[in-house]
């Protein structure tokens, strides 16, 4: 397993404070009777990361919901994990050392052993479980490490010969896909997929930012749920404009064309029923009111805005929106206790439905490299996603 057994340490990226990131040797984790321990075989690189690493993001709460300053709880990053099994636990059944996995960061009611489920749990909430903890966001140490420990149910099984790194992308689908699901059940929607009359279907969705998440989204939209409709894509981006179109999105240059004048044009005046904001930066929020559709659907997707007035949203408001914030991959949970809308995901991967393999843009072979990612290569033209592949 290449631990040291006599100290049984293990090299990670700790996130001592804003911008201090040391790659220094920590405590491998114990495995617990219900967990698995893992060897680390690739952890994505995510926006939340860079956001958490900057200084823009704390997800870290005490009880009060206050957050805990990294110089005084520093943060192993990570939360986009493929591993292989080294150790399990004594009532582990369904697993065994080298089975290979994708896994759901999240800590809920069943992950924790609890014998009553809470409100979310039971009602394939999990992501708002009322213990719910997250590796690699919320304090628990994440991915960005050799060696990663989380209770079993949270494993899911690689059933293929799927490569790690693509396989790290099971958890940024499945927040698409529950956050395509949160859109399907919402209440009040004016506009929906399967509308019965044609007045209420969607014709145009619109996705701001053609990074990792909003091409995941276009290829959900087009090739799970069938959308056979206008799908526009803004990205500055010309790579990422370029792998968009590829996947089935009709794009837009905001550079080089007004973005609200180009949707009026492309939907023939009638604007996105549908606007999924993917794009992380409070710099599109003002351009909302002019791309949706009144009583369309607003799906707020991203996080670690900054530096937004409030007021932006006073011409959304008045369109009277169905506004959706989806966090993560919840949902229910199958029978054998994992989680549901990572298995999906891991799945259409595995299938080849959605390709992970050209959003994967750099691989890393060294914990060390990290920084390097975060500080430069996440703003280059051609960066799109970052895979750690520890050696």
């Amino acid at each position: 397993m290449n631990i040291n057994t006599d100290a049984r340490t293990m090299r990670a990226c700790v996130l001592r404070d804003v911008r201090s990131l040391e790659v220094r040797d920590v405590p491998v984790p114990e495995p617990g009777p219900r967990d698995v321990l893992l060897r680390v075989r690739a952890v994505g690189l995510c926006g939340t990361d860079l956001h958490i690493y900057s200084g823009e993001a704390n997800y870290n709460k005490d009880e009060r919901g206050r957050p805990v300053p990294l110089a005084r709880q520093p943060q192993i990053l990570g939360h986009e994990i493929a591993g292989q099994v080294v150790e399990v636990g004594a009532e582990v059944q369904d697993l065994r050392v080298g089975d290979r996995v994708a896994v759901d960061q999240g800590l809920n009611c069943l992950s924790r052993g609890r014998e009553s489920l809470c409100e979310y749990c039971a009602t394939g909430d999990s992501h708002q479980c009322e213990t719910y903890g997250e590796h690699g966001i919320t304090g628990l140490p994440g991915g960005m490490s050799e060696y990663f420990c989380i209770p079993a149910v949270n494993a899911v099984r690689v059933e293929t010969d799927l490569e790690a790194a693509q396989a790290a992308l099971t958890e940024p689908l499945a927040c698409v896909v529950h956050s395509m699901d949160a859109v399907a059940h919402a209440t009040g929607a004016r506009y929906r997929l399967d509308a019965d009359t044609s007045e209420r279907r969607l014709r145009a969705i619109l996705i701001v930012g053609a990074g990792p998440a909003g091409l995941l989204f276009v290829q959900y939209l087009r090739r799970v749920l069938g959308f056979d409709g206008l799908l526009l894509a803004s990205e500055p981006n010309p790579h990422k404009r370029g792998l968009a179109e590829r996947f089935g999105a009709d794009v837009i240059d905001p550079t080089s064309e007004d973005l609200a004048e180009a949707v009026h044009e492309r939907t023939g005046g009638r604007l996105a029923e549908l606007v999924v904001e993917a794009s992380g930066t409070g710099r599109v929020y003002p351009l909302l009111p002019g791309v949706l559709r009144k009583q369309g659907t607003v799906v707020l997707y991203s996080h670690g805005q900054t530096g937004v007035d409030l007021s932006v949203l006073n011409g959304l408001q008045y369109k009277e929106p169905v506004i959706l914030s989806p966090v993560g991959g919840s949902g229910g949970f199958d029978e054998d206790g994992r989680p549901a809308v990572f298995r999906r995901a891991l799945r259409l991967i595995e299938r080849g439905v959605v390709e992970a393999a050209p959003i994967i843009s750099h691989r890393y072979g060294e914990l060390e490299a990290v920084r390097s990612a975060l500080e430069e290569d996440f703003f280059q033209a051609d960066y799109v996603k970052g895979v750690v592949e520890p050696a």
